[in-house]
């Protein structure tokens, strides 16, 4: 299984990217395995500002739905509009391609209840 170490992890299985006041989200390498074949992503909260662990959008697999959890309070300023014709991405390639979102931060004090690599594989037993 995947864990990248440079990247920061959810309880929820969420990988974080931070570049200045900007952090990508999208799934984990776990998540996608566990929902099985991607076949939807929607996100539709593009320009809103929402709180730390409100829904941002949903992942649909060909047998259930998963809500995703904005791991970090702030305004979505980007979605990946690639998801939307080849929502598949998020199994062949969750760190990559398959980035979900971008949000610009607005509380960066939140940046310490994220995971390191050792803590999220501690977590899924990896």
């Amino acid at each position: 299984m995947n864990i990248p170490t440079n990247l920061k992890y959810t309880k929820d299985h969420e990988w974080v990217s931070i570049e200045g006041d900007i952090a990508t989200v999208g799934i984990t390498d776990f998540a996608q395995k566990e929902l099985g074949d991607i076949v939807y992503v929607e996100v539709d909260t593009l320009d809103q500002t929402l709180s730390k662990d409100e829904v941002f959008g949903t992942v649909e697999a060909v047998k259930t739905v998963s809500d995703l959890f904005l791991p970090l309070s702030g305004e979505i300023v980007e979605f990946n509009e690639e998801l939307e014709s080849s929502p598949e991405l998020v199994n062949s390639d969750p760190y990559g391609d398959a980035w979900m979102i971008k949000v610009k931060i607005s509380d960066t004090s939140e940046l310490d209840s994220l995971l390191s690599s050792e803590d999220y594989k501690a977590l899924i037993g990896a």
